[in-house]
């Protein structure tokens, strides 16, 4: 809606002037988004005194400004709305002027105020809680600019399906709000993407249950999946560990990386772990090991190595997990590798 012509244009004077007043950095402003100082109009010292209203200090507007200059476009009224928006989540707005100054262009983006608000008040019914939707509106703002009606197809699909594949109705609302906080970026797929990637996992002899325990596990992220890359990438799996159709599924349910990684990237991982003696029997025997990059594989790998244990003559389990899981297994390795061997007939030291 603004106009890019930079060639033709010279900055505005005002605009200029209202931001040295307010100690902003102009030539960030001008290596960013110069277009910005070159517009007609600009709120500088309006959008200011809303955002010092809600507990900024000067360093503060000056940050928000520098990260995100179209802030200064928006009329006060625009941004106002806005402010009222977020404050049905926020809990004040020592709260709300911190999640500005962290995500500023989330805030800023004011053209779809009114979806915002139906899908706002939408997740507030559904049960989450305002933490969650203050996450959401941070971190993935565009779930909100969809007409609230669109979201509601996709809870509907999802719920319906959850039914269908034996899901209880006592544990349905945990299990969405579940899988919502878990991964927001489900409500942009259609209501069909995600009927045909559960029919193509049933078509592959999954069971009901089996689904179901995939869609928990993959956090939904299989809703952003296609058959034909699941299609391939199990191909994939099938021909790496020579399994029949029945072991491969059980591998896939094991680890859903298998499901939802392309092929290209499998393979990577796959070469990082032979490069580094470890072979293909094992990894059948601990699949989850594909769900590490090359690069934390190779860097816990030489820490354990550091320690004296062979990976390649052990089990992959102690690669597994989060950095918090592995930093734990690390720690009962190194304890058990520096704990003396108990001499009956030493004599005790009291100190110890």
């Amino acid at each position: 809606s603004y106009t890019t012509d930079t060639k033709s244009r010279k900055e505005n004077k005002k605009t200029l002037e209202n931001l040295y007043s307010l100690s902003v950095d102009i030539t960030k402003i001008r290596r960013l988004k110069e277009w910005v100082l070159l517009q007609d109009v600009a709120y500088v010292k309006e959008i200011a005194d809303i955002l010092q209203e809600m507990g900024a200090d000067e360093t503060t507007v000056a940050n928000i400004i520098e990260r995100c200059p179209e802030a200064i476009l928006h009329t006060p009224a625009e941004i106002n709305s806005q402010r009222a928006l977020w404050q049905l989540v926020c809990q004040n707005e020592k709260q709300l002027i911190k999640l500005i100054e962290q995500f500023p262009e989330s805030f800023f983006t004011t053209e779809y105020q009114q979806n915002q608000k139906a899908n706002i008040l939408f997740f507030q019914e559904l049960g989450l809680k305002n933490n969650i939707i203050t996450r959401f509106l941070t971190s993935a703002p565009n779930i909100f600019y969809n007409p609230v009606e669109k979201n509601k197809n996709v809870i509907e699909t999802l719920q319906r399906n959850y039914l269908n594949l034996g899901g209880s109705a006592a544990n349905m609302k945990i299990w969405i709000l579940k899988l919502l906080s878990q991964n927001p970026f489900i409500l942009l797929n259609t209501s069909t993407a995600i009927q045909e990637n559960l029919e193509f996992l049933q078509k592959n002899d999954f069971t009901d249950q089996e689904v179901l325990q995939l869609l928990s596990k993959l956090k939904g992220f299989i809703f952003q999946l296609n058959s034909t890359t699941m299609q391939k990438s199990m191909l994939f799996s099938k021909n790496v560990f020579k399994c029949s159709d029945q072991e491969l599924k059980q591998l896939v349910l094991k680890c859903p990386a298998l499901l939802y990684y392309s092929v290209p990237v499998l393979e990577e991982r796959l070469e990082g772990l032979l490069k580094e003696g470890i072979s293909i029997a094992q990894i059948r025997e601990t699949p989850v090991v594909l769900e590490l990059t090359t690069q934390i594989v190779q860097y816990r790998i030489k820490k354990l190595s550091a320690l004296g244990y062979d990976i390649k003559s052990g089990n992959l389990e102690s690669l597994n997990g989060t950095k918090k899981d592995f930093e734990v297994t690390y720690g009962k390795i190194q304890s058990k590798k520096e704990r003396p061997i108990f001499n009956p007939v030493a004599p005790l030291h009291i100190e110890d």
